[in-house]
């Protein structure tokens, strides 16, 4: 029995486990009536629904956030974003190296798939620069929008918990805040924008990233090198990100921004791009946009951020691999070469997986919220766009997260759940163990395209 068990519990199972245990720990926590205000009346659901959102660091909601919970209970989703944002394996490790204790083979393994590493090789590092910098991070954005938010809030206690929350939600890219209207108040403040955006862009652009880029200023190893890794996924991310502000401001010409100052425009076009890749805090209402730009924006939110960050989609270098592998066939080239490095087949492979699978999926969910919810007439741009940006962990809603049935909540938490833990690591964990075939078929062609 213990062999079957042991056998059952892959490292990617075991992950997957841990993130369900969380969610449903949070959503206790923040059942609980000292999590609420007075007077709020809470539904286990509601509860269930804001744990998922928390700890996929997604952001969407079916309760207004600053009406319904109090100071404990932000404190609850806060260390829920928290958790999910740097990942359940970097606070597991800082505990185990706080108590002294060794981080075994077993436990590196968990570490490798919560963090999508392909090797063991400086693991543990790895978790311990991830914190560090994360909450550096977090501390410098808190200490800026709080010093700044003086002039907003009636005290300097509520600036900087305004502050302090505004940066976790950023920089985890979890889209919760606690204002009640996201970042609405602050459309016309291009210095809230852009420190936002940073913060966003810190979170999203992965943290082998950002100890790269902290190694190479260390200037510690002279004869340091950024890793293809980090050259495509940057590469990538700012040309979708200049791709979205530009796609963004084209399509809005003639609709939203008429009549607007070029600044204002820009500053849109701006926040937009970089809170649709997984952010999903807004200083506008999204549903004032057209469908062209709802589609755009749908799409940026299904490519998402780059693996090992805080957010969700098929990721960056799985956008990168897909175009550059096609781009290597249209050139007639067996193999697919960029930056003085040539692509594994098995990642070329796992591109072209991972982009199926989510459509297939994302398509899945869309058929079946919609046939949940044929009798209430929600438009189907707005349960694509809700779909997109719960799978690809990002937030941003056209307002119909609440008026949606349980049936379809639930299809909402398990697309935020598997957006969360990634498509690789939900496919392994229900993949069977690789066995060798002892015999072989005759290949034959078939017709493609």
């Amino acid at each position: 029995m213990k062999l079957g068990l042991n056998q059952f519990l892959t490292p990617f199972r075991i992950i997957i486990l841990s993130y369900i245990i969380a969610m449903g720990l949070f959503s206790i926590l923040l059942y609980l009536p000292i999590s609420h205000q007075t007077g709020v009346n809470l539904s286990f659901s509601e509860a269930l629904f804001t744990s998922v959102s928390a700890v996929s660091v997604t952001g969407l909601t079916v309760v207004n956030v600053s009406e319904t919970y109090s100071y404990v209970g932000i404190f609850f989703l806060a260390l829920a974003i928290q958790l999910g944002g740097i990942g359940i394996m970097t606070l597991g490790t800082f505990v185990w190296m706080l108590f002294g204790r060794k981080i075994i083979l077993s436990q590196r393994m968990l570490i490798m798939v919560d963090q999508n590493q392909n090797s063991f090789s400086g693991l543990v590092n790895l978790m311990r620069g991830i914190l560090f910098v994360a909450l550096i991070i977090e501390l410098i954005g808190a200490l800026i929008l709080g010093t700044y938010y003086i002039r907003y809030f009636d005290t300097v206690g509520e600036a900087y918990y305004q502050g302090a929350f505004a940066a976790l939600s950023a920089f985890t890219n979890a889209g919760f805040d606690i204002t009640g209207q996201s970042l609405i108040p602050f459309a016309n403040d291009y210095y809230v924008q852009l420190v936002t955006i940073l913060l966003i862009f810190a979170g999203a652009i992965g943290f082998p990233v950002l100890l790269e880029v902290r190694e190479y200023f260390s200037k510690e190893n002279p004869n340091f090198k950024f890793s293809l890794f980090t050259k495509i996924t940057t590469t990538t991310y700012f040309v979708v990100f200049l791709i979205g502000v530009i796609g963004i401001w084209l399509l809005e010409l003639g609709h939203f921004y008429e009549g607007l100052a070029w600044h204002q425009q820009l500053f849109y076009s701006l926040f937009n791009s970089a809170t649709a890749r997984s952010g999903g805090l807004a200083t506008m209402d999204v549903s004032e946009l057209s469908i062209a730009t709802l589609l755009f924006i749908s799409g940026l939110m299904i490519i998402g951020a780059s693996p090992s960050s805080v957010g969700g989609g098929i990721r960056t270098t799985t956008l990168a691999v897909m175009f550059l592998t096609i781009w290597s066939f249209a050139s007639g080239k067996t193999d697919v070469k960029v930056f003085g490095r040539e692509i594994h087949p098995e990642d070329r492979q796992k591109a072209f997986i991972v982009l199926s699978v989510f459509i297939l999926l994302l398509f899945s969910a869309v058929i079946l919220i919609a046939a949940f919810e044929s009798r209430n007439n929600i438009p189907l741009m707005a349960i694509i766009f809700e779909t997109a940006s719960a799978f690809g962990t990002c937030g941003l809603s056209m307002g119909i997260t609440a008026d949606l049935g349980f049936a379809s909540q639930c299809v909402l938490m398990v697309l935020m759940f598997i957006g969360r833990v990634g498509l690789v690591a939900f496919l392994f964990s229900i993949r069977r163990k690789e066995t060798k075939s002892h015999y072989k078929y005759p290949t034959e062609r078939i017709i493609i395209g």
